[in-house]
């Protein structure tokens, strides 16, 4: 397929390769405490679940991009589908806690590959003008995805059991497989460019050692020790890659004050919003006395007012320019923090106005901030340009994640105490001040925004 407007089908079905994606990055979160249960293990060892499968796609996500840009992303794509789909199936066979951890790494290999041929379709399939709106399609399908989660999570492991989360994945997978072999004609190039391993073996290590700075940030001695093997891989990587003559990431688009600042927008974004939509259920549940399903419902706006607003604010970015989009993005997500840290947010009409303003962010932020970032790179690197939008997505929702706990722990002073023994003036306190550093992150990420100027 020559790049041009495209087909509707095919966006839609990259779509929903990205909602799959998300769906079962945030699903897997509800099951945590029945999985601990079952094998035993506390809540601590349950997180590597979660970690160890961010892990994988953060740290390959580049290196399938480059394999991706030199060859074809229809089969990056489909290759990623099918070692998820393996993933899923010994997930959900896996009796032994270890055996768990393992097949979520083979899943977390399948979801990079596909993290990278997402974004990467829409620069190769649609044209610079109608980017936004495909980018804002694809938008949706994470955010659809993030906010089905924590439901469809909770229903199947309340009504069915945990393995249930990993199995659905098995038939939508082949579904999307036989769709995309048969919709999407996209043709390797004819020179083989050479992938640099030892750079993706570096890189590998580099975000894995910075994720394991956050997640060990109580425990001064693996906290400092990951803070120094991260600092030493990290000079390793970029003194290969200078030396590269086939680099995996060209260093020189980091020489670009625009590029920097426009990646650093769409990283703060995300580690705002998800540390927030990790926060947000335990809120609802300790604070406003909701059960899980009505948790989950209310955590459907954000999604039906990213879908509803999405496609048009694309679409009228790719006529406008982006900045403005950009700037209301930091600004709705600064008003979401604030909403929730005011005295009533307990109260349904303060959460609701906070969830719509939440849905908004994305609306805002998704087609217009990523193509935002793709734009400012130039010739061959576009391409690897869109797979750095994925990449500060995945790196912006696991140090979201980790921070917020962290922060969430540190400012209420219940680091080790169970979460659900809370009273609720203990957790508005904690929320209180989680929401204060997002607004503030927020903040920043509009005054770089402003800073931008459109070309």
């Amino acid at each position: 397929m020559e790049k041009n407007d495209g087909s509707m089908v095919l966006l839609a079905l990259i779509s929903v390769v990205a909602l799959m994606d998300c769906l079962d990055g945030n699903i897997v979160n509800v099951a945590l405490p029945r999985i601990a249960s079952d094998m035993g293990v506390d809540m601590a060892a349950a997180s590597w679940v979660t970690v160890i499968y961010f892990a994988m796609v953060a740290g390959l996500i580049i290196l399938f991009g480059r394999i991706a840009a030199n060859g074809s992303v229809k089969r990056v794509m489909i290759a990623g589908l099918t070692v998820f789909i393996i993933g899923s199936a010994l997930c959900a066979m896996s009796e032994e806690f270890l055996m768990l951890v393992a097949s979520r790494v083979v899943q977390g290999i399948g979801a990079a590959m596909m993290g990278a041929a997402i974004p990467m379709s829409c620069v190769r399939f649609f044209s610079p003008r109608v980017m936004g709106f495909a980018f804002a399609c694809v938008t949706i399908g994470y955010s659809v995805g993030a906010a089905l989660g924590p439901s469809v999570g909770g229903f199947l492991v309340e009504y069915l059991s945990w393995h249930w989360i990993f199995l659905i994945n098995i038939p939508i997978g082949i579904v999307l497989i036989v769709l995309i072999h048969l919709l999407m004609t996209d043709r390797a190039p004819e020179e083989k460019a050479h992938v640099d391993w030892l750079g993706g073996a570096l890189l590998f290590v580099t975000i894995t050692a910075l994720l394991m700075v956050f997640e060990f940030v109580e425990e001064l001695p693996i906290c400092l020790s990951s803070i120094a093997l991260f600092v030493v891989m990290l000079g390793l990587f970029v003194r290969h890659e200078r030396r590269s003559p086939a680099p995996l990431l060209n260093i020189s688009i980091f020489r670009s004050a625009r590029f920097d600042m426009t990646i650093t927008v769409y990283f703060l974004i995300n580690v705002v919003y998800l540390g927030a939509l990790y926060v947000m259920p335990f809120f609802m549940s300790i604070c406003m006395g909701l059960s899980s399903s009505e948790s989950g419902m209310l955590l459907l706006i954000p999604a039906a007012i990213t879908l509803v607003f999405g496609l048009p604010v694309g679409r009228w970015s790719d006529r406008t320019g982006r900045r403005w989009f950009s700037v209301s993005s930091g600004l709705l997500t600064a008003l979401m923090c604030i909403l929730l840290m005011l005295p009533g947010a307990d109260t349904m009409p303060v959460m609701v106005c906070a969830l719509v303003a939440g849905g908004l962010t994305w609306a805002f932020c998704g087609g217009p901030v990523m193509s935002r970032v793709v734009e400012t790179v130039s010739g061959e690197s576009r391409e690897m340009g869109s797979t750095m939008t994925n990449e500060a997505g995945y790196l912006g929702s696991t140090v979201g994640t980790v921070l917020f706990a962290v922060l969430f722990a540190a400012v209420s002073g219940t680091s080790g105490v169970d979460i659900s023994s809370l009273s609720p003036d203990v957790f508005a306190i904690g929320m209180t001040g989680v929401m204060a550093v997002g607004a503030v992150l927020a903040a920043v990420s509009t005054i770089l925004s402003f800073a931008v100027r459109d070309e």
